[in-house]
C-alpha cells in the first residue's frame, strides 16, 4: 500500500532537467516553471535536500537560471542518460543524501521523469509527482506519463498539498513564509 504522507527528515526535492530550451516546447511550461520555482523556495526555506538534473547540458544549458538561483547549494548533474539512476555521478550525490521520499518536478513527464520515478521505486524510494511541476511537449504524453507513474506505485499529487504536507501546522514562522509563496 502507497504511503501517501510526506515526513520532512525523509524528503529531497528532485528537479529534472528544467532547462529553458527543453523547458520552451512543454506544452504546459508556465505551469511547471512556476511551481518548479515554489517547490525550490520550499525547499530553501525547510532546508530540504535538493538536486538539479539536466539532460545533455552541452546541447541544451542547465538549469533555468531563477529556479537554480533559490537552492544555488544544491548540486546539479549533468546527464545523458533518460533515468537519473543511470548515471553514477547522480546515485552517488543521491544516496549520500539518505532521504527515502523524493519529491519530483521537471520534464519531459513520459521520459526523463517516468524513467527516474520508475527506478527510484525500484530501489525502495517513496516518489511525489508534483503532478503540476511536471510537463511534455504534448498533453497526450503527459496524461499518459500521470497514469503511469500512479500505475506504478507514485503518489500524483500536487505544489500545495506537498507544501501543506510538509509544514502541517499553521501560524509558525516557517509555515508564514510558505504560504506566501502561494498567496
Amino acid at each position: 500500500m502507497k504511503n501517501f504522507s510526506l515526513d520532512r527528515d525523509k524528503t529531497l526535492f528532485l528537479c529534472i532537467d528544467v532547462q529553458d530550451k527543453l523547458l520552451n516546447v512543454m506544452s504546459n511550461k508556465e505551469d511547471v516553471l512556476k511551481n518548479a520555482k515554489i517547490l525550490a523556495q520550499m525547499a530553501k526555506i525547510m532546508n530540504l535536500e535538493s538536486i538539479f538534473t539536466a539532460q545533455y547540458p552541452k546541447g541544451l544549458g542547465y538549469s533555468n537560471e531563477e529556479l537554480k538561483s533559490f537552492l544555488p547549494e544544491a548540486k546539479e548533474i549533468g546527464k545523458k542518460s533518460f533515468s537519473c539512476m543511470l548515471n553514477d555521478e547522480f546515485v552517488e550525490e543521491f544516496k549520500s543524501k539518505d532521504k527515502k521520499q523524493i519529491v519530483v518536478s521537471g520534464v519531459e513527464s513520459h521520459i526523463c521523469v517516468l524513467l527516474t520515478a520508475r527506478d527510484l521505486i525500484a530501489n525502495g524510494y517513496e516518489v511525489f509527482i508534483a503532478s503540476d511541476a511536471v510537463g511534455s511537449r504534448s498533453d497526450f504524453n503527459y496524461k499518459n506519463a500521470l497514469q503511469m507513474l500512479s500505475e506504478m506505485g507514485c503518489v500524483i499529487t500536487n505544489t500545495e498539498t506537498i507544501m501543506f504536507d510538509l509544514n502541517s501546522v499553521a501560524g509558525t514562522d516557517e509555515f508564514k513564509a510558505i504560504q506566501k509563496l502561494i498567496m
